[in-house]
């Protein structure tokens, strides 16, 4: 399965014991962000570091492994579709990189985020939902 993965759920890949850090390592999965996600994930380093109780060093060591998971897509690559993912969601522009990515590569975004389940051009999973898809595919 391939999907665009949103920023909180990478996030997530920094706690302890977190189920996002498993399903990224699966090689049954593909992932894609935009460069944007990992410069987010820069700029809020000392916060996820905070909250997770991780060091420097063992934040510097997940987000190396992040980068080996997740295939981060320069925005030049989906820069025309920006207009296109804003008109989807005008109220949310904060989510348009994800939603252009989305719309580029034809895939689904995981994201917890419900404003990006307002649009209806692109599939949408929760944690929960993808969680289901996952164990209906295994059967």
């Amino acid at each position: 399965m391939k999907l665009v993965a949103d920023t909180n759920i990478l996030f997530t890949f920094f706690w302890e014991g977190s189920f996002t850090k498993g399903l990224l390592a699966d090689q049954d999965f593909d992932f894609f962000a935009p460069e944007y996600a990992l410069e987010e994930i820069n700029r809020h380093s000392s916060e996820i570091m905070e909250k997770t109780n991780i060091s420097s060093e063992k934040f510097k060591e997940f987000r190396t492994d992040i980068a080996i998971f997740v295939e981060f897509i320069p925005v030049e690559e989906y820069r025309q579709l920006l207009p296109r993912a804003l008109s989807l969601m005008p109220t949310n522009p904060n989510d348009i990189d994800f939603l252009a990515l989305a719309l580029k590569l034809n895939l689904p975004i995981w994201s917890n985020d419900p404003g990006l389940k307002k649009q209806s051009k692109v599939k949408v999973y929760t944690t929960p939902e993808l969680l289901k898809e996952i164990g209906a595919s295994k059967r």
